[in-house]
Protein backbone atom coordinates (compact mmCIF):
# COMPACT_ATOMS: atom_id res chain seq x y z
CA UNK A 1 0.00 0.00 0.00
CA UNK A 2 1.44 3.35 -1.00
CA UNK A 3 0.82 6.52 0.49
CA UNK A 4 -1.16 7.94 -2.71
CA UNK A 5 -3.25 4.66 -1.95
CA UNK A 6 -4.04 5.15 1.91
CA UNK A 7 -4.55 8.96 1.57
CA UNK A 8 -7.61 7.69 -0.93
CA UNK A 9 -9.26 4.97 1.76
CA UNK A 10 -12.20 6.35 4.42
CA UNK A 11 -11.11 6.70 8.09
CA UNK A 12 -13.25 4.05 8.90
CA UNK A 13 -11.47 1.56 6.42
CA UNK A 14 -8.04 3.15 7.97
CA UNK A 15 -8.95 2.02 11.27
CA UNK A 16 -9.94 -1.23 10.19
CA UNK A 17 -6.66 -2.19 8.34
CA UNK A 18 -4.97 -0.75 11.27
CA UNK A 19 -6.00 -3.27 13.47
CA UNK A 20 -5.57 -5.87 11.03
CA UNK A 21 -1.92 -4.79 10.54
CA UNK A 22 -1.35 -4.46 14.25
CA UNK A 23 -2.37 -8.32 14.77
CA UNK A 24 -0.59 -9.61 12.18
CA UNK A 25 2.66 -7.48 13.40
CA UNK A 26 1.94 -8.87 16.94
CA UNK A 27 2.01 -12.70 15.45
CA UNK A 28 5.07 -11.80 13.01
CA UNK A 29 7.04 -10.87 15.93
CA UNK A 30 6.24 -13.86 18.27
CA UNK A 31 6.69 -16.12 14.87
CA UNK A 32 10.15 -15.24 14.36
CA UNK A 33 11.07 -15.09 17.97
CA UNK A 34 10.22 -18.70 18.55
CA UNK A 35 11.88 -19.63 14.82
CA UNK A 36 13.73 -16.79 12.81
CA UNK A 37 11.20 -16.18 9.48
CA UNK A 38 13.08 -16.07 6.50
CA UNK A 39 12.55 -12.27 5.43
CA UNK A 40 13.32 -10.47 8.85
CA UNK A 41 12.95 -7.21 7.00
CA UNK A 42 9.07 -7.26 6.44
CA UNK A 43 8.58 -6.98 10.97
CA UNK A 44 10.70 -3.31 10.26
CA UNK A 45 8.36 -2.57 6.54
CA UNK A 46 5.46 -3.46 8.81
CA UNK A 47 6.25 -1.21 11.48
CA UNK A 48 6.58 1.33 8.78
CA UNK A 49 3.39 0.72 7.08
CA UNK A 50 1.48 1.08 10.48
CA UNK A 51 2.98 4.21 11.38
CA UNK A 52 2.34 5.31 7.68
CA UNK A 53 -1.68 4.56 8.47
CA UNK A 54 -0.90 6.07 12.19
CA UNK A 55 0.30 9.32 10.75
CA UNK A 56 -2.87 9.72 8.22
CA UNK A 57 -5.34 9.17 11.07
CA UNK A 58 -3.85 11.66 12.83
CA UNK A 59 -3.55 13.98 10.23
CA UNK A 60 -7.28 13.55 9.66
CA UNK A 61 -8.37 13.96 13.16
CA UNK A 62 -6.02 17.47 13.14
CA UNK A 63 -8.02 18.65 10.01
CA UNK A 64 -11.40 18.04 11.06
CA UNK A 65 -10.78 19.79 14.10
Amino acid sequence: MTKSEIKELSTQDLKERLEVMEAEYLQLKVNHSVSPIDNPAKITADRKMIARVKTELRQRELNNK
